[in-house]
């Protein structure tokens, strides 16, 4: 063994992204592995911990290889792989003592080209495993964050595959915006979803579909939400279409609609341009419940709400012209209002719902009242009607 080979090594455990002592250790393992295996032990007989005690010790500045097998001293042998007479151990050093242990150096040209190539395999698997543990603790960490990769391939059951730079990662189709196409090379912002261990490596699984990734974008993109200022409260999405967010200001200077859209729009279409064009509606949460799915049904004007807030379900009366658009295309408006607000959400049409009935079921909904009598509705509505009879006269 030489220093040319001990550089080679370090060599290696650079472009692999180890440590140069890992492989180094790895190196040492593998030998040793490969010595028992010369001397008839099978891997399950090394891991039961049969067969003589070995060491193998590369020196990293020399390049110096040292193999020793270690026999304890002891008055009778039981196990003479790993034990010594004491007669015999006083021959090769009249100072040893019961219970020492003795270093027997092994000639590295007892290795046979079997043993080598024994050698080599585990040494290649020591090498991923180091791999692996490494690619394990590096995203581990960063699970829940978002990653800037690039698409290697797309396989025939259409998973995308990431190159995250130390890691290859897995973003299988439920993880995907259904609208885009992905293709090599190109760069894509994913959230690590998932970082697990599995018999093959650390299994990375990345997705474009997860809400936390507009979650993110949003932060990136306003700053107001990125200091604490405006707060994310809920987020709903249909990954590629639309999504409904609600947002909250702790600043009542600061409006935290207008701050996520920004000037001209900038912020949001920013936002929506990296998910593929996706419609992202900002609205205005509430603690209300009545008020909060009000807010989620836009753009849809609706009437009286009434809660149940055991059962989470909401009935909601809507005109004959807003009927459709509160449910939206497909269902899809009313799908992200309810889980947005976490109600199930019943409509009840009505003929007509004037100005007067929108200004009062809002009113309901702001100050927290089951709803309005219909015997205080209709005194209302009199004074308007005898305030519109005496301008008449």
């Amino acid at each position: 063994m030489n220093k040319d080979f001990v550089e080679a090594l370090q060599q290696v455990a650079l472009e692999r992204g180890v440590t140069a002592d890992e492989l180094i250790t790895a190196f040492e393992d593998s030998l040793r592995l490969a010595y028992l295996r010369q001397k008839g032990y099978k891997p399950k007989d090394v891991e039961e911990g049969m067969g003589p005690v070995v060491e193998v010790h590369l020196d990293p500045a020399g390049g110096g290889l040292e193999v020793l097998e270690i026999k304890t001293v002891v008055e009778k042998v039981e196990d003479p792989d790993k034990e010594i007479s004491l007669a015999d151990a006083l021959a090769y050093d009249p100072d040893v003592q019961l219970g020492e242990e003795m270093e027997f150096p092994v000639d590295p040209e007892e290795f046979s080209r079997i043993a080598v190539q024994i050698a080599k395999q585990v040494l290649t698997q020591r090498l991923k495993e180091a791999e692996r543990n490494r690619v394990h603790t590096e995203y581990k960490d960063k699970e829940g964050e978002v990653i800037t990769g690039q698409v290697t391939r797309v396989d025939n059951r259409g998973n995308v595959y990431v190159d995250l730079g130390r890691g290859e990662a897995l973003m299988p189709p439920k993880e995907q915006i259904p609208s885009e196409r992905y293709h090599p090379g190109q760069r894509v912002k994913v959230y690590l979803k998932q970082v697990q261990r599995s018999a093959k490596g650390p299994s990375l699984i990345v997705s474009r579909a997860s809400e936390e990734l507009l979650k993110y974008l949003l932060r990136q993109e306003v700053p107001e939400i990125n200091e604490g200022i405006v707060e994310i409260k809920a987020v709903a999405r249909e990954p590629g279409s639309r999504s409904k967010v609600a947002v909250t200001s702790h600043n009542p200077n600061v409006d935290p609609i207008g701050a996520c859209i920004g000037h001209k729009g900038q912020r949001i279409q920013a936002v929506s341009a990296e998910l593929g064009r996706e419609r992202v509606d900002i609205i205005q949460w509430s603690a209300n419940p009545r008020e909060f799915i009000r807010n989620a049904l836009s753009p849809a004007q609706v009437g009286n709400i009434e809660t149940d807030n055991e059962t989470k379900r909401a009935r909601v009366v809507v005109s004959k012209d807003q009927h459709s658009l509160a449910i939206g295309k497909a269902g899809q408006n009313v799908r992200l209002a309810s889980k947005l607000t976490g109600y199930e959400i019943d409509f009840e049409e009505a003929e007509e719902i004037t100005d007067l009935d929108m200004a009062l079921a809002k009113a309901a909904s702001r100050e927290e009242r089951p709803s309005v009598s219909q015997d205080a509705k209709s005194r209302f509505e009199s004074l308007f009607a005898d305030e519109g009879k005496d301008q008449e006269q």
